[in-house]
């Protein structure tokens, strides 16, 4: 039996001294962003909320990406499987 290990993704944000590296399984992007909120409102830190909003902004954009490489794989696809008509 395989078992394959998922792969962890990953946030980083660098603030002054400070580098808050978030590590999150695909498909577990909420409970990225539960934890963003988390940290914004815990008061013993400097992560703040646009620390946040960055951050999720920057998740925003990755799962865009994906989701075009996604579109762009499977539009291929079927210009191929037409072509082969």
């Amino acid at each position: 039996m395989v078992v394959m290990k998922k792969m962890k993704r990953q946030l980083i944000l660098n603030k002054g001294a400070e580098k808050y590296i978030f590590r999150y399984e695909h498909g577990k992007e909420d409970g990225l962003l539960d934890a963003l909120i988390e940290q914004a409102k815990d008061k013993r830190t400097d992560f703040d909320w646009f620390d946040a909003a960055v951050l999720s902004f920057k998740l925003t954009q990755s799962l865009i990406g994906q989701a075009d490489e996604l579109l762009s794989n499977k539009t291929n696809a079927q210009i191929q499987n037409n072509e082969c008509k």
